[in-house]
């Protein structure tokens, strides 16, 4: 196996693989079944001078839809970013600083991680916040690993609307930790049945997950669960995946939750087809020693002057591994910046009044297509700019249509709630006129 790209010698090749007690590199590979392996060279054009690709780039670029609508949320929010956020994120200062590990060097990067965490707590009216983390996901399994750090127990109770691609994530976490994962399924009104819950806790169970707005749009009775939770001496963990939604809702933390998690791909962040994304956490300072990852604290230096350290570092890779909270976490400290320059660019009231309008412009629509015949509106309870509409017809044809229209007429559900055949997750946030809604909801009429 040849690579012209490959620094090693033929000698320091026969060095590792005899380190290794293996005579060759096909003897390396052997663990992947001999289906799974490339038999020849890779089809791959011959190579092109810089013009050449550039036009060959050009040329594939071509065959994408610029002109397409989207009216998908689920996790990935398309909202327009203010271009100030574009301008001062791409500062070489802001894009080309490493991680703080000389903490007395980056305190311009220590304050930008100091006011998100100052950020985050104000707005899920936690004590305390980390450095961020890798997304919703991941925040997702650090938040369950940390309750369970905290109140030890072998089950976890979780909402089956907390996102799909979140509750897979937390599988595959806690399957080696001996933790059981059971699922609350939700009731006609697409909140959580707590009736099922009460079935389900034991004093085995150390925490229940809820998200809100949910997967479904609605906004869940946080104060419903946090007495449930309380009552039977359990951890409440609050997700969010609208992070824009906390401008407009009472905070979590108002509920009593313990911890709150969640993506903040809404705070400044493109689509970007998947990521990066933006992970937070943040709970209540008595449980400050639990949490993932790192945080950035305000002090002063010997002359009085104010200065910003890392106060606590509880990654492996900064104290012993066995003592660490979390070996996979990091903070997405660039996202973290553009999240801070959007968040304080809108300011308080500004991101109320962004809130307000994607709440009135989902309303809208909700009001607009619950007339059409052959459509109903899923689930009767308060939604925030999502909500799941139920077709009678079969949706694929309607929704290839509708795509033909140049409308992505939402998140077909059933691949992920076998119940809710021909039901699809609408979105509808500020970038999203009147004059696009209106023509969006005639075409489902046409349609239907």
């Amino acid at each position: 196996m040849k690579n012209i790209y490959f620094p090693s010698s033929e000698k320091d090749v026969k060095g590792m693989l005899s380190e290794l007690g293996i005579s060759s590199e096909d003897e390396l590979f052997s663990s992947i079944p001999e289906e799974f392996r490339l038999k020849k060279p890779l089809e791959l054009p011959p190579p092109m001078d810089e013009l050449s690709l550039f036009k060959h780039f050009k040329d594939i670029s071509k065959k994408n839809r610029i002109d397409i609508i989207p009216f998908v949320g689920a996790g990935a929010y398309p909202h327009y970013i203010p271009s100030v956020v574009d301008y001062l994120s791409s500062r070489g200062e802001f894009l080309t600083p490493y991680t703080p590990y000389q903490p007395e060097l980056s305190q311009g990067t220590l304050q930008v991680i100091f006011e998100y965490q100052t950020l985050v707590s104000n707005l899920t009216g936690m004590e305390v916040s980390n450095a961020s983390l890798y997304d919703g996901a991941t925040a997702t399994a650090e938040s369950a690993l940390m309750a369970w750090r905290i109140k030890n127990g072998e089950k976890i109770l979780v909402s089956s609307t907390l996102h799909p691609f979140w509750r897979e994530t937390l599988k595959t976490y806690l399957k080696n930790f001996s933790i059981e994962i059971l699922e609350i399924p939700y009731r006609d009104d697409g909140r959580i049945d707590l009736d099922k819950a009460e079935k389900l806790v034991d004093e085995k169970t150390f925490a229940i997950i809820v998200q809100s707005p949910n997967f479904f749009g609605v906004i869940e009775n946080l104060k419903e669960v946090s007495d449930f939770a309380k009552g039977k001496n359990i951890l409440f963990l609050v997700g969010v995946s609208e992070a824009i939604s906390l401008g407009l809702l009472k905070p979590p933390g108002e509920f009593g939750a313990d911890i709150v998690f969640g993506e903040a791909q809404s705070f400044g962040l493109p689509l970007s087809f998947g990521g990066p994304y933006l992970g937070f956490i943040s709970s209540k300072m008595e449980f400050v020693r639990q949490m993932p990852g790192r945080i950035a604290g305000e002090t002063v230096d010997r002359n009085g002057k104010r200065g910003f350290v890392l106060t606590l570092s509880t990654r492996e890779q900064h104290i012993r591994r066995e003592k660490a909270t979390s070996n996979i976490c990091t903070n997405q400290a660039w996202c973290a910046l553009r999240a801070t320059i959007y968040l304080e660019t809108l300011g308080r009231k500004g991101l109320m009044k962004l809130a307000k309008l994607n709440l009135s412009k989902a309303t809208y629509a909700k009001k607009k297509i619950e007339k059409i015949k052959g459509i109903k509106i899923r689930f009767n309870s308060p939604t925030f700019n999502e909500f799941v509409v139920e077709f009678e017809k079969p949706l694929e044809p309607i929704y290839e249509r509708l795509e033909e229209e140049g409308f992505i007429a939402g998140l077909p559900l059933s691949k992920y709630y076998k119940d809710l055949r021909n039901s699809a997750l609408l979105c509808f946030t500020e970038i999203h006129s009147k004059e696009i809604i209106d023509r969006f909801v005639e075409k489902i009429g046409e349609i239907v």
